[in-house]
């Protein structure tokens, strides 16, 4: 890793130091400029021959990802002999078809921004859908889990009878391999959202008793909170005791942390791919060893 320079973005200073460290990798850090317009501006220093940019692009996300393509762009001007994009929380990966008609797969369009900008390989996490890595054509991709992370930390928690539960049935495979490796049970919520209102109803017959269990609401990501509250509220009722989300990416987005209180969540853990108060699960060993299997190649 010699070779190697592992470029801080903006957004994701902390865990890129974590990486160059755990690397041994030079690290560079990016100057960022804001000018009254709201346009950014990034410079950095002398690169090593690879260049891996560490920029995550949750909100504002459209921002975020600019200043990701500009570092590509910088060290491919430069003559980098590989650009590696390390985009922890994957901003886009939700519109990865037109669910509407006349709506743009803005998934489509970000996977050909990274390759025009000279992104050579993508490592993020936990990506929200296998259709959204489809449209890198001519990147590689590499999708890191966080549940064995995620599972680790659960391990530690003192949980009662406790149950994994995916909020919807998207998320049943998830939620399956997270109990696998703590051998618990789980179970998968039907919730339907309406496609223009967004409004999200989740059916209250579970098909399982939880009463008196310690439920973990497994998810990819929390945004708006309103499918967690909506789980949260439907174990409530039918007896849960204690109710902690986790996820990959906590966007807790607008009033979420205050609805998802009041539901009755006691705790909300995330990895740090989005820097905040609820990123206590570390990302940097399992994206250090993810680089390291890419220039060992």
């Amino acid at each position: 890793m010699q070779e190697v320079s592992i470029i801080a973005g903006p957004a994701s200073r902390d865990l890129a130091a974590k990486i160059a460290a755990r690397l041994d990798a030079q690290l560079v850090v990016s100057e960022l400029k804001v000018f009254p317009d709201g346009e950014s501006k990034v410079r950095i220093g002398k690169t090593a021959r690879n260049c891996v940019i560490v920029q995550s692009t949750y909100p504002p996300a459209d921002t975020h990802l600019l200043q990701a393509l500009m570092l590509a762009k910088k060290c491919a001007d430069d003559g980098a002999r590989d650009v590696c994009a390390v985009i922890p929380y994957l901003a886009y990966a939700r519109q990865d078809r037109p669910f509407l008609e006349g709506e743009s797969v803005s998934m489509a369009l970000l996977a050909k921004l990274l390759e025009a900008s000279g992104v050579k390989h993508l490592i993020t996490v936990d990506v929200h859908s296998p259709l959204a890595m489809s449209y890198f054509t001519s990147i590689s991709i590499q999708n890191v889990s966080s549940i064995p992370l995620l599972a680790e930390f659960a391990a530690s928690m003192n949980l009662e009878k406790p149950l994994a539960v995916s909020p919807d049935a998207g998320g049943a495979q998830r939620a399956k391999a997270f109990a696998g490796i703590l051998g618990w049970d789980a179970i998968a919520l039907e919730k339907t959202r309406n496609r223009t209102t967004g409004e999200v109803t989740v059916r209250a017959e579970l098909g399982v008793n939880v009463s008196g269990r310690d439920v973990v609401l497994l998810d990819d990501m929390i945004s708006s909170g309103v499918s967690i509250v909506r789980a949260a509220e439907v174990l409530r009722k039918n007896g849960a005791k204690r109710v902690v989300a986790m996820c990959a990416h906590a966007l807790m987005l607008g009033d979420s942390a205050q609805k998802i209180s009041v539901a009755g969540i006691s705790d909300v853990i995330a990895t740090n791919s989005i820097p905040n108060k609820y990123a206590k699960v570390d990302l940097t060993e399992a994206i250090s060893n993810a680089l390291v299997s890419r220039f060992s190649s």
